[in-house]
């Protein structure tokens, strides 16, 4: 049985076409996917991401135990400041990719996705022995919202009464509503300027009514999908995976390699210097076909690798794809092939980023 958001019973009285995801019965879409994809990038949209999880790590020795599991250096930031970055095993393979709030002195917020609550809480639990923290999964205690477009800051104020026009890109506030602590951040997942709200269920019912009756267009799970790939975002399962390196994802960038220590470092640092076999690239068709994820990629007559995620982008009309493919091959420009239904199908390697992020520094 599919466990259920706090806003579960207002999703199916708007007659969301609802889906199995992470464990949880999600909406895919309550219009069509297209018009919630639009609404995104030209007004504002509105998602229930209650299903994400929420690890909070405390104690006196909580910084260096985040320090340890997690690829980004979150050592000495201001309260208020939001990382991004991956938890690793031994071997370099990602656990899981997350958000890290820094919410005071050794008091981290740890944002994780739906479908490895269970197996990150279990990582962070075994890996948290000898160190003088202790960590809480209050995944089960929030639900979240995720307001997104260019009209999401006008909107925070108009309708929620909450001002945010000072947070910058990856930075949160605590804010007092009704006696409850809620947590407002500025991260996004769409390319779009965005804002996360996370409170209790009571509170988002609340703050989920209150948008969708001031006309806010409610999104599901498949404009999101759509949305974070068009502007190069992974998504684990896709372009993050076990078996899939930051490095060979192309997110060095959030592994900090001068960092004194953190699970994976050696691996990492090793596939920096010499190299991986196989690394994400975006794809451009040149022949008609839409590429979906797990068809295989071509080139010199043999298999160099399959598609992780791929659509007929709404924002651009371009059938494009993201790809594991070996890097001899991973060039810009260098011509591959796209097997749909068994035929070969022309495109060219280009960037991942398929459509430009429009975000609030």
């Amino acid at each position: 049985m599919d466990k259920q958001t706090c806003l579960h019973d207002f999703h199916v009285a708007l007659g969301a076409n609802m889906v199995p995801f992470g464990g949880f019965d999600m909406p895919l879409y309550y219009s069509d996917i297209t018009t919630e994809h639009n609404a995104v990038r030209n007004d504002v949209g509105v998602f229930d991401v209650s299903h994400m999880g929420e690890v909070r790590v405390t104690g006196p020795e909580a910084e260096k135990f985040v320090q340890h599991i997690f690829t980004n250096d979150v050592a000495g930031a201001e309260k208020g400041k939001i990382f991004y970055g991956m938890m690793l095993r031994p071997d370099g393979g990602t656990v899981d990719d997350l958000l890290v709030y820094k919410m005071g002195e050794n008091d981290f917020f740890l944002v994780v996705n739906a479908a490895n609550i269970d197996k990150d809480y279990a990582w962070i639990q075994e890996n948290i022995e000898g160190y003088n923290a202790t960590a809480e999964n209050q995944s089960d205690t929030y639900g979240q919202l995720a307001l997104q477009g260019p009209r999401a800051e006008e909107l925070m104020q108009s309708l929620l009464g909450i001002d945010c026009a000072e947070l910058v890109f990856y930075t949160f506030k605590e804010i007092n509503i009704d006696d409850e602590i809620i947590i407002v951040s500025r991260t996004g997942y769409t390319g779009e300027d965005g804002f996360e709200i996370y409170g209790s269920h009571q509170y988002i019912r609340k703050a989920w009514t209150t948008l969708i009756d001031g006309g806010v267009q409610p999104c599901g799970l498949g404009c999101r999908d759509t949305l974070r790939f068009e502007v190069g975002l992974p998504l684990y399962g896709d372009e993050l995976a076990d078996d899939i390196t930051p490095v060979m994802a192309a997110l060095s960038m959030f592994v900090k390699l001068d960092k004194p220590e953190f699970i994976g470092k050696e691996v990492c640092a090793r596939q920096k210097a010499e190299g991986v076999a196989r690394k994400i690239v975006g794809i451009e068709l040149q022949d008609k076909g839409i590429p979906r994820h797990g068809y295989p990629v071509c080139a010199d007559n043999k298999e160099i690798g399959y598609v992780t995620t791929g659509y007929k982008s709404i924002s651009t009309g371009k059938s494009v794809c993201m790809a594991l493919i070996d890097t001899a091959y991973s060039k810009l420009d260098t011509p591959v092939e796209v097997m749909i239904h068994n035929k070969p199908r022309r495109g060219i390697v280009c960037k991942k980023r398929f459509y430009q992020k429009s975000y609030k520094k």
